[in-house]
């Protein structure tokens, strides 16, 4: 933890001021164990392995517990990094372009294994703070730890430790997992300052008939309550015929011309999309889709009540790869309650 982590952070349960109450072990510039201490309710919270610690799996709640686990041990297997991250990251915060995190303290919702606080930092973030509730913290953290402009944080998004002071915020592939994603959603935007911008991208329930109707069940009742190292395994064989379709069909096709003949077939945008990653990607895809027990699926509508319950302005929502929902808007100077 950087000292000036302080700049940004607050008591999650009375948004008091946060301050170093005891150093035990320094590397360099990073506070690597030691105690925070809340100035309003006195609270403390522990600095370990360099990352503060506002939150952990035993105080949120066996849904939500279950599915930052799953997602905690993912993000520490599949740690690799693709080239392509930057491409995929716009795609999704779309109409967001890498020259808009310049100069920005910039929160990132839910950042796993922290590809995209490593993007931010490349883009020229004044800042980027990335919170997420799962051990993914440990990879992110250790990823990024050469970046001065990188902050790393355990806690919950629904409970965010931080000061509504973000002229940017978004989340990618989160909050379509908490058990009511609004929730987060709104948390989201509230460290936002009026004026500041926030992203969201989620699945979407349109043209997803066959995941809500085939895959919902099986991941509900049995994939996702598999040992992760067994389902890690398990994976492998939905992945392998992803591969072969994607890599000897929609690859292939995507090439040819424009690439219409391609997004003409069934998922065409989709899977042309993902016919460019290789191997250990795409099991890491398969694998995000088996293991959280809690996954929503939205209509455009459900994802619009999103931006009116902030009053957010010049919201644009717009449909990515015919299968999920990117949103970006300005947040009013009047504040959403939380």
């Amino acid at each position: 933890m950087k000292e000036r982590l302080l700049e940004y952070l607050a008591c999650p349960a009375c948004q008091g001021k946060i301050q170093i109450d005891d150093i035990s072990a320094k590397d360099a510039n990073e506070i690597m164990e030691g105690r925070l201490r809340c100035e309003g309710c006195r609270r403390e919270f522990p600095i370990t392995r360099g990352i503060p610690r506002f939150a952990n799996l035993a105080e949120v709640g066996a849904e939500k517990a279950a599915t930052a686990a799953g997602f905690g041990w993912e993000w520490t297997h599949f740690n690799q990094h693709d080239d392509k991250y930057g491409e995929q990251l716009l795609g999704w915060l779309n109409p967001v372009q890498a020259d808009f995190f310049r100069g920005k303290v910039v929160l990132d919702g839910g950042c796993g294994k922290g590809r995209h606080l490593k993007l931010a930092a490349e883009w020229g973030v004044c800042d980027v703070v990335g919170v997420d509730l799962s051990d993914a913290v440990e990879t992110a953290f250790a990823a990024t730890r050469g970046a001065e402009n990188v902050h790393v944080v355990q806690g919950d998004i629904c409970c965010l430790p931080l000061r509504p002071v973000f002229d940017y915020a978004f989340s990618v592939g989160v909050l379509d997992h908490l058990p009511t994603p609004i929730d987060g959603f709104r948390s989201l935007a509230s460290k936002v300052k009026p004026g500041g911008h926030v992203s969201a991208w989620v699945y979407g329930a349109e043209n997803n008939k066959w995941i809500t109707g085939l895959i919902n069940p099986l991941r509900i009742h049995i994939t996702s309550r598999l040992n992760p190292r067994t389902l890690l395994h398990v994976s492998k064989l939905p992945t392998a015929i992803l591969f072969l379709v994607t890599k000897g069909v929609y690859g292939p096709l995507s090439k040819v011309g424009n690439g219409n003949l391609a997004r003409r077939l069934y998922y065409g945008d989709y899977l042309s999309w993902l016919s460019r990653f290789g191997w250990r990607e795409q099991h890491s895809i398969v694998f995000d889709h088996l293991v959280a027990p809690t996954a929503h699926y939205l209509t455009r509508e459900q994802f619009e009540t999103w931006w009116t319950s902030i009053s957010a302005q010049e919201v644009k929502i717009g449909w990515h790869n015919k299968n999920s929902w990117r949103g970006f808007g300005r947040v009013s100077i009047v504040r959403a309650e939380r």
